[in-house]
């Protein structure tokens, strides 16, 4: 017959194998006591970069690379980062949960929070109503435009999810996408018709016609005069909600 001193000694140690693991494998992607830096509605945090420091995918050390900061969007124009929460560890290190511009699309990850510059408020959110073919947006919780657009076909959707502008610059090259573009977070299962492909982009159009419509690869178009006044209402680091 085993002893029974034996028998409650090793169930014990079975109880506790599961918290010593969760403690070597550090904190989760969400650890309890995090602090909301954004509510992606009426206030939204973004920062620049401040070196090309690892993202992980939790806010520790040893946690899995992700991806990696860096200076320029596609467009070679200074990156941002939208910021979405704050917690310290037991060192007394201060992590910053970010959102990632990158496939797959929704992406978040963890970096110190010396590799980011200061945080910038902006209190704009901008909703895209796919079903509706509508964007809005929002000011401290009040609407301040909204606009008919133009969106991916059923073959090359607009992707749905929260994303943010990341870029905001002048057209001078085509005037297929009007006067201005928004450069965004989110990417398109395939090329869109952004320069370059791959990126979600909100821009005017020559051919007014077809707004409202789906007429796109993934992009979202607007008529000129409401992109000229989107681009002007709606600051980088703009929280973006796109849905049905």
């Amino acid at each position: 017959m085993r002893n029974p001193r034996i028998l409650i000694l090793a169930a014990s140690l079975a109880a506790l194998a599961p918290a010593a693991a969760a403690r070597a494998e550090g904190p989760s992607a969400n650890p309890a006591g995090m602090t909301s830096l954004s509510d992606e509605r009426t206030l939204t945090r973004w920062a620049y970069p401040d070196n090309h420091g690892k993202v992980r995918s939790r806010p520790a050390a040893q946690a899995r690379t992700i991806a990696r900061l860096h200076w320029e969007t596609e467009d070679r124009l200074p990156e941002i980062y939208l910021v979405l929460a704050s917690w310290r560890d037991a060192h007394g290190t201060t992590w910053i949960k970010i959102r990632v511009p990158k496939r797959p699309n929704g992406l978040t990850g963890w970096v110190p929070r010396s590799s980011l510059r200061h945080f910038t408020v902006v209190r704009e959110f901008l909703d895209i109503d796919r079903s509706r073919l509508r964007a809005t947006l929002y000011r401290s919780g009040r609407q301040v435009m909204s606009a008919r657009i133009g969106i991916g076909t059923s073959t090359n959707p607009t992707p749905t999810g929260r994303f943010y502008v990341r870029e905001k610059f002048r057209v001078t090259t085509s005037p297929v996408y009007g006067p201005y573009a928004i450069g965004t977070s989110a990417y398109a299962p395939r090329l869109t018709d952004w320069p370059g492909g791959g990126v979600v982009g909100l821009h005017g159009t020559n051919q007014p016609g077809l707004v409202p419509g789906r007429p796109s690869h993934g992009c979202i178009r607007l008529r000129n005069a409401s992109i000229i006044r989107l681009y002007r209402l709606a600051p980088r680091g703009t929280p973006i909600h796109i849905h049905d």
